[in-house]
């Protein structure tokens, strides 16, 4: 699989998964509400640390800095 997600995008999804595991788990949220955000929050968890995300490849997103081309340093 070809990384398609900056440093920055993965530092943000496990930010956000570990707030919505923390809402769930301390009762803040729940029901069917908790368990699609703790889903969510997998799905998060897992593309970050994979550094792909499967949602980016329709859209022809990718967040990762391009390479900086060495012939155009003169």
């Amino acid at each position: 699989m070809i990384k398609n997600m900056g440093s920055t995008d993965r530092v943000v999804r496990v930010l956000i998964a570990l707030v919505a595991a923390l809402l769930y788990f301390t009762g803040r949220v729940e029901g069917v509400l908790g368990v699609i955000l703790v889903i969510v929050a997998a799905i998060f968890l897992v593309t970050s640390l994979m550094g792909h995300c499967p949602g980016y490849l329709p859209l022809g997103i990718s967040t990762c800095k391009k390479p900086k081309d060495p012939s155009s340093i003169a």
